[in-house]
């Protein structure tokens, strides 16, 4: 079989991520003519740290949004001619060549590996941001009113991060447990918390105004409620929404696992800044607890959140790879990181760059996502 050499592999491969370097070229260009204008993110053009980390995690998620330019071949396409072929392997009846070669079932690395980019970048965000909004509506609280509400969820907090955490996702993601009605159950309560917290915004800030509360009430509550049956019953009565089951399974499991830590965070930045003299003056002039809790202390809270973000996405992403490599993640001809990896390992000895676009892929992401929150720690230190 033909074959093409290492230089040609690695200029077919910068060239087939033309979609994702115009597209980085563009965001900079922009983001350094504003950054001024940008905050936290402009002052990372002043930190070679983060503005690598910006760099890696952007490329990844350009790569993920202009898959279908970049991939060469279908990630779920076999081909039995071309098992486990090593990179530069060309298949002859359509001259293109398998960039990182194949696996045991003759699927392209490459498209592989971009294509699963899209379950990482899908999967590890979202489940971090629902574990954000849970801890948070539950943290805010628990900070600032103390007492008996404090001392339960705080048990409960400890009670999550206290198990094993493989341990506690092969519980929540076992082949059993998939096949019932608990992770509906689950998705059930956690989706609750987005609507919820999005009503208590509403509500804090146009509780006087009648006319603008009571439309916007409306409004979440009908976008929530099609949301809501759609992601977390695949009920969507319009048919536009809906998640798969192994993937609403593994998403419940990572919000259950990581919006314990995310509510210790925010609970003691929370008993940290309630101490402030603008809370002070906040509560002088007659605010609530709700207005004093979402408009003075959650905004100063931002800083450390938003870094601890960047770490617990890489920390979610990690998890997720972990699952697919002892087989509890996506399914098995997913072209997720995790998955690859699992499937491919077996064959090393055989071919010993099998295993590296997916490993490869995964840890590039995390470090991208760790400098990135490097960056933004040492920025907000400087502010």
């Amino acid at each position: 079989m033909e074959t093409i050499n290492s230089i040609e592999i690695w200029q077919i491969f910068f060239m087939r991520l033309w979609p994702a370097w115009v597209a980085l070229a563009i965001t900079f260009s922009v983001a350094y003519r504003f950054k001024k204008n940008l905050g936290a993110i402009g002052h990372l053009f002043d930190n070679p740290v983060g503005l690598i980390g910006l760099f890696i995690v952007l490329f990844w998620i350009y790569a993920a949004i202009f898959a279908d330019l970049i991939a060469l071949f279908d990630p779920l396409e076999q081909s039995g001619l071309y098992r486990r072929k090593p990179p530069g392997t060309v298949n002859s009846s359509l001259g293109i060549p398998y960039i990182f070669g194949t696996d045991t079932l003759g699927r392209d690395l490459f498209s592989r590996m971009i294509y699963g980019s899209q379950i990482v970048l899908l999967i590890a965000p979202a489940a971090s941001l629902v574990a954000y909004v849970v801890g948070i509506t539950l943290g805010l609280p628990a900070g600032y009113i103390g007492g008996k509400f404090d001392t339960v969820l705080s048990f409960l907090a400890n009670l999550v991060l206290a198990f094993p955490v493989i341990l506690l996702f092969y519980l929540l993601v076992a082949p059993g447990i998939r096949e019932t009605i608990l992770p509906n159950i689950m998705a059930g309560v956690f989706f609750l918390f987005p609507i919820a917290f999005a009503v208590l915004i509403v509500y804090s800030r146009f509780s006087d105004r009648p006319n603008v509360l009571y439309p916007s009430l409306a409004v979440i509550f009908i976008i929530g409620a099609w949301l809501y049956l759609g992601l977390a019953f695949n009920s969507d009565p319009l048919g536009l929404v809906s998640i798969d089951p192994n993937e609403l399974n593994i998403f419940a499991a990572v919000v259950f696992a990581t919006s314990p830590g995310v509510f210790r965070l925010v609970r003691g930045l929370t008993m940290d800044i309630k101490t402030r003299d603008y809370v002070s003056a906040a509560m002088t002039r007659g605010e609530g607890r709700l207005f004093i809790m979402i408009w003075e202390i959650l905004p100063n809270a931002r800083g450390p959140l938003i870094v601890d973000s960047c770490l617990r996405i890489g920390y979610v992403t990690i998890l997720l790879g972990t699952l697919g490599f002892f087989g509890l993640g996506m399914e098995p001809e997913s072209p997720d990181w995790g998955s690859m990896i699992n499937q491919t390992r077996s064959y090393i000895r055989l071919v010993p760059t099998i295993v590296l676009p997916p490993t490869l892929a995964l840890a590039s992401f995390v470090l991208g996502l760790n400098l990135l929150a490097d960056g933004l720690r040492e920025e907000s230190v400087k502010d």
